[in-house]
């Protein structure tokens, strides 16, 4: 698909999701769990980016109509309304495109894993561990909304109520992927609750979002392990 356009790439896409839809239906398919589970991991990953494509198609349906009621109404108050569709249409368009494109990319391999996420307040003292805070509070209520597990791993708070330091586990579907540019130093710049003369401080808390690491079986092999003896200071040579 490497000439074709974005738009032929999506109508293959979706044409693609459709097949996968008949063919995870089958009694054929349902028969063979390896095959199904494969097809419906495919069939999930595409989901998102077809879901997408077809409010894309839709919003062109809807410009196509305030377009054609423009031309075709002589009513003011008629034509206005149409105008207003038209631009809020096209905004949006503009919007979902851009989504689209960066549904197209290349898949990340950790996206769809959960993530370990560290916030350490930096440079501004009480103020960078309230902001820590507040940042924590935020992606939390992130979590919350995306069905998201949140865990505490490790904290450290501050004496004023903010955080110097947390660590927190977040599982859940395609947790990497929607996190993963949240990585680097945040700063803020706004007068403390704390400040008594009304000057603007700037505080700075680093996030680092990494994926959780995959199960490794470490397996020993007697045959091959070479034998240790342990000996105390000066018995090295003896038997």
């Amino acid at each position: 698909m490497a000439n074709l356009t974005l738009f032929e790439k999506l109508d293959n896409i979706e044409s693609r999701y459709e097949e996968l839809t008949q063919q995870l239906s089958s009694p054929e398919v349902h028969n063979d769990s390896a095959r199904f589970q494969k097809l419906a991991k495919t069939h999930a990953e595409m989901a998102e980016m077809v879901a997408k494509y077809r409010e894309w198609k839709e919003i062109q349906k809807g410009l196509q109509g305030a377009k054609q009621l423009l031309v075709e109404t002589d009513d003011t108050e008629m034509k206005q309304m149409a105008h207003d569709e038209e631009h809020e249409l096209e905004a949006r368009s503009t919007i979902v495109e851009r989504e689209l494109k960066f549904l197209l990319l290349p898949r990340d391999p950790n996206d769809d894993k959960n993530v370990i996420v560290e916030i350490r307040a930096g440079t501004g003292g009480d103020e960078a561990s309230l902001f820590a805070g507040e940042l924590f509070r935020m992606y939390s209520r992130y979590a919350e909304t995306q069905n998201w597990k949140v865990e505490i791993l490790e904290s450290s708070a501050s004496s004023i109520g903010g955080m110097k330091e947390i660590v927190a586990a977040i599982q859940g579907n395609k947790v990497y992927s929607k996190l993963k540019y949240e990585s680097g130093v945040h700063r803020v710049q706004r007068v403390p609750a704390t400040e008594q003369q009304g000057r603007i401080h700037t505080s700075a808390a680093t996030v680092a979002v990494l994926p959780e690491a995959d199960d490794i079986d470490i397996k020993s092999r007697p045959k091959t392990c070479a034998s240790i003896r342990f000996v105390r200071p000066g018995q090295a040579g003896n038997p």
